[in-house]
Order: C-alpha cells, then sequence, then structure tokens
C-alpha cells in the first residue's frame, strides 16, 4: 500500500528483517504498483536515527558504500570513520564493485578523490586499500619475514618505519596476516595492535588497527563498532530497527 500516515512497526517488519535483495525486491515492486519511488516516500514520513536508518537499508550494498564514501571525501571536512570502516572491511571483489560504482555515480576514481582530499601516510594507505589487490592465500615463506619486518619497523627501533607497516597491512591477504600476527606476538612479546598504539597516532592508527582487526575477524570488528554504537541513546522505533537487524537475513 502507498504510505499514508505513517504505521513504523509495519514498515520495520517488512524492510529491517529481509534480506538486502528483497528490499530492492519489494523496492521495484512498489513502483510497479504505485508508480512512486519507495525512498522518497519513506523520508517523507520518517525522521532522524530511523529515516537514516531505513533508507540506507534501501540501498543496494555496494552502491551504498559508493555513496557514504562520496559523501565522507566530499563533505564538509571528512568523514575518515566512513572511509576507516568501509576500506578495511571490505573484501577485494566488493572493493573492486564499489570503485566501479563510485566511478559511474560522480564520474572520478575513488582513489583520486581520496588523494584529494587525504594526505600523508594515511592516504597512502587508503588508496592501497581502494584498489582492491591484496594478494591471495598463504606464502609461508614471507610469515616469518613479514613479522619480523613489522617488529624491526617498530618496537626494535627508535621512530617508526610506517611505510613498512602499510605495505604489509595493506597488501597482505587476511589469511597470511593471521599468521603473521601470530607469529609477530612470539617476536615482540605482544599484540600487533599494542605496537599500534605505541608507534602511530591519529587516523593512520586507527586504519591500522581496523585492517588488523578485520583480518582477524570482520564480525567481531562489526561487534565491536556496534557495542560502541549501542552506547548512544538507542530507544523507541531506531531501537526496535536494530533489533531486527540483528536478527534477520543480511
Amino acid at each position: 500500500m502507498v504510505l499514508n500516515g505513517t504505521d513504523e512497526d509495519a514498515i520495520l517488519m517488512l524492510l529491517a528483517a529481509r534480506s538486502n535483495a528483497q528490499r530492492q525486491e519489494i523496492k521495484a515492486a512498489y513502483k510497479k504498483a504505485f508508480g512512486k519511488d519507495l525512498v522518497k516516500d519513506l523520508r517523507s514520513e520518517l525522521g532522524g536515527k530511523l529515516e537514516d536508518l531505513i533508507v540506507a537499508l534501501m540501498y543496494p550494498t555496494i552502491l551504498y558504500d559508493a555513496h557514504e564514501l562520496h559523501k565522507a571525501i566530499k563533505g564538509v571536512g571528512t568523514e575518515d570513520e566512513v572511509l576507516i570502516e568501509i576500506l578495511a572491511s571490505r573484501t577485494c571483489d566488493e572493493i573492486k564493485d564499489i570503485g566501479k560504482a563510485y566511478k559511474k555515480e560522480y564520474g572520478n576514481k575513488l582513489e583520486k578523490d581520496i588523494m584529494g582530499d587525504t594526505s600523508g601516510h594515511y592516504q597512502r594507505l587508503l588508496v592501497i586499500l581502494a584498489q582492491g589487490n591484496r594478494e591471495e592465500g598463504v606464502d609461508e615463506s614471507r610469515v616469518e619475514k613479514d613479522a619480523k619486518e613489522l617488529f624491526a619497523a617498530g618496537e626494535e627501533k627508535f621512530g617508526t618505519d610506517e611505510d613498512k607497516f602499510i605495505n604489509i597491512l595493506g597488501n597482505r591477504s587476511a589469511e597470511h596476516l593471521r599468521k603473521v600476527f601470530d607469529a609477530y606476538k612470539k617476536i615482540a612479546g605482544c599484540d600487533i595492535e599494542e605496537s599500534i598504539k605505541d608507534e602511530c597516532t591519529g587516523n593512520l592508527e586507527a586504519l591500522l588497527l581496523a585492517v588488523v582487526k578485520c583480518a582477524k575477524s570482520v564480525p567481531a570488528y562489526f561487534a565491536e563498532s556496534v557495542r560502541d554504537s549501542m552506547r548512544e541513546d538507542t530507544e523507541g522505533d531506531y531501537q526496535k530497527a536494530l533489533l531486527y537487524l540483528c536478527g534477520g537475513n543480511d
């Protein structure tokens, strides 16, 4: 039915508890049946955090990521948290699809826009991640070497060789990095996260930590993000939507 008044509970049941593919089917069916854009109607009927959440759910995931990256780069200031979360957590195939969608929607290469809005070692790692060219599999012959190079680049020397951290953490596969982290702990006597916190600061530190956490477990990374977000006020229909999503099919 066309939205007339707002039954938030019905919207939540129909949209938040469905997979993204099912939501795209609902959006297409709504357009066919009523000749109207469901997202525009939702925007007009909802408000606040609930509107932001429900509208976000109505985008195909790749297009949504491209949209959020563009907004993070081209908005007032740079939303570094968005850049870090998306580029650290997506697979190589997803990153490449996001790059294609970004170019199609906005006419520029994602890497070029990142370079125009960031700087330094942070910029370099973002650009490496945005290319989606991580190596595949585990190179057993390089695991110990990578761990030793990371140790030598940070804990073992005065100052920090950020380029070494960027090259290894930005290019190796998640499977390879997990083995490197185990070897690193034996060499350094501490987790790689502790060393990054000691050796780096600011956005580079945040990005490196996100890469490490996602290499270990993307679900655990997002579980931590959800926990931190839940410290903010979550009540009413917005809270219901979050609970539907936690038990949904996405």
